[in-house]
């Protein structure tokens, strides 16, 4: 933070000068408020890894990457060695799981299963409608063998699409047919194969899954550890800017002038003319520089002679700025009220007037009626 420095400004400073430390201030105030804000969010978001900053906060984005590089960069060189370390022993389980799958596919009955069931070919049409998602050897061979990221990602998956394969067959054709039994023998074959590399794939899944868990668990204390920190600078430099504004207070207390015993009157009487809600923020105001003053006891004695300068002054400022808002409102009030009564009186003219005219009317019909020359 660049600390605002009050110590040159002494009883004789301007009005500018205090003024535009106490802007630097407030400026100083706001962006330590953004900084709390973000290590709030970061504590109240626990479930995320990653703290969510504003664009506001750029800079103390910034900060935090400043501190968090070289645990992380400690953390990701970890972390990729037990990625290249966990791939190389998925490797060797899927070379296992290879030596499984060609003695299932080099079986007599399995060349039924080694490519996409020609449907058009065999008349099969309603092939699409009981088989939702067909598989054969052949793709499966094919995705083990991907290079371009689109393989298979662990044992797992090769094990799911090998009993699609042999479910799919026994799914289509019934129970009698020769398919069905080819499928359904080859399928316990391979089921028992598997069993035997299964404690292996078991043990490699539950040691990947304990180590995701510590490295997550890695990022979130490191995390913690940066903003528990953040949390401290902020907290000493918000204290710095206390020290800086009671400086700053003592300044504007020995540039107040005494308040003359006339204006402290007028400033008694203006309080009785403040709203309940404003009359108490009032008292908070005198209770601030007077730890012995009770504002919200039932009765309240307030003497203006006991108080001090700057306690008088800031009563001053804050009743003139409420009851001035309180005028404006009144105003506000008057002049609806006034419009409101032009209306009716307006309405109620008009009303009379057509009374009037439809009276009029009425008469000069009865004059008609009882002429003697109608």
């Amino acid at each position: 933070m660049e600390a605002v420095k009050v110590e040159g400004f002494g009883p004789d400073s301007g009005v500018e000068d205090l003024g535009r430390c106490v802007d630097e201030i407030s400026t100083t105030v706001s962006r330590l408020e953004q900084r709390v804000n973000d290590v709030e969010q970061f504590y109240l978001t626990t479930d995320n890894m990653e703290l969510t900053i504003t664009k506001s906060a750029s800079a103390f984005k910034e900060k935090v990457k400043e501190k968090q590089l070289t645990g992380l960069e400690k953390q990701q060189q970890e972390a990729s060695q037990r990625e290249a370390a966990a791939l190389k022993r998925m490797q060797e389980l899927m070379r296992q799981f290879a030596t499984i799958l060609r003695q299932i596919t080099q079986h007599k009955w399995a060349h039924p299963f080694m490519h996409p069931v020609d449907v058009e070919g065999l008349g099969l049409h309603d092939y699409y409608e009981i088989v939702q998602k067909p598989m054969d050897f052949g793709t499966i061979k094919s995705k083990m063998e991907a290079k371009d990221g689109t393989g298979y990602k662990n044992v797992r998956e090769i094990y799911s699409d090998v009993r699609l394969v042999f479910k799919n067959a026994m799914k289509y054709n019934d129970e009698r047919h020769d398919v069905h039994i080819m499928a359904k023998t080859l399928l316990e074959k391979f089921e028992e194969k598997w069993l035997q590399l299964l404690p292996k794939v078991a043990e490699e899944e539950k040691r990947q899954a304990e180590e995701e868990a510590k490295a997550e668990l890695d990022v979130k204390l490191a995390q913690e550890a940066v903003h528990a920190n953040m949390a401290k600078e902020l907290s000493n430099e918000l204290c710095e800017v206390d020290l800086q504004l009671e400086k700053l207070r003592q300044i504007v207390i020995q540039k107040c002038r005494k308040m003359s015993t006339e204006e402290k009157k007028k400033l008694g009487t203006a309080l009785t003319r403040l709203s309940p809600e404003d009359l108490g923020k009032a008292l908070e105001i005198v209770a601030e520089n007077n730890p012995g003053f009770q504002p919200t006891a039932q009765e309240v004695d307030l003497d203006i002679d006991a108080q001090s300068e700057l306690t008088l002054w800031r009563l001053k400022v804050f009743v003139q700025d409420k009851l001035k808002l309180a005028g404006k409102c009144s105003e506000a009030v008057v002049c609806n009220n006034i419009n409101n009564n032009e209306n009716t009186i307006k309405s109620n003219s008009k009303r009379r007037r057509e009374i009037s005219d439809a009276l009029t009317k009425n008469a000069i019909k009865r004059n008609r009626k009882l002429s003697p020359n109608s």
